[in-house]
């Protein structure tokens, strides 16, 4: 009776040891895995947008460093008009910028952002507004615009996007 206790015992335990065995396996398989696929990929992303940036130089979007944003501090209020009425308009907007010295050329140069972000924006049109394709519209413009501006002064492009946080009309 003791013989059959101690097989059933040993029996037992080389279950879970294989079950350990095979948990840490997998384990280790999904961090090799989640490793590979993080790792490997920024890699790639990194050596293509070296590559890019070295090939073709009058590219006006930025591709080096961290992405930081931005915030503006006030949201442009202002009025627009439309086809039945003319409307008022709030956009809270950041901007993203690719690594610190971008980042402190944009805070430097808020006024001149400001002001050509304003011109961009009260040119729309309400009924334009209304719509987000309309929406995407004002803001590729308004990125482009302020693109242009940014080169004349700074001589690089230092917004990368322009983001609406927070978009009202009434």
């Amino acid at each position: 009776m003791a013989a059959d206790k101690d097989l059933v015992i040993t029996e037992g335990s080389g279950k879970k040891k294989t079950i350990m065995i095979a948990a840490g396996v997998l384990i280790l398989l999904l961090a090799g895995g989640g490793y590979f696929f993080l790792f490997n990929g920024q890699d790639k992303q990194t050596m293509n947008n070296g590559a890019e940036s070295a090939t073709d130089s009058t590219n006006l979007k930025t591709t080096t460093g961290s992405a930081l944003y931005v915030p503006l501090p006030r949201p442009f209020v202002f009025n627009v008009p439309g086809s039945a009425r003319d409307r008022m308009v709030q956009i809270k907007v950041q901007l993203l910028v690719r690594g610190k010295e971008n980042e402190s050329l944009a805070m430097r140069h808020i006024p001149l952002i400001e002001g050509s972000l304003l011109e961009t924006f009260s040119s729309g049109n309400a009924d334009d507004l209304s719509a987000p394709s309309g929406r995407d519209v004002l803001k590729n413009n308004a990125l482009s615009n302020l693109q242009q501006e940014l080169l004349e002064v700074v001589g690089s492009v230092v917004v990368e996007e322009v983001l609406f946080t927070g978009f009202v009309m009434q």
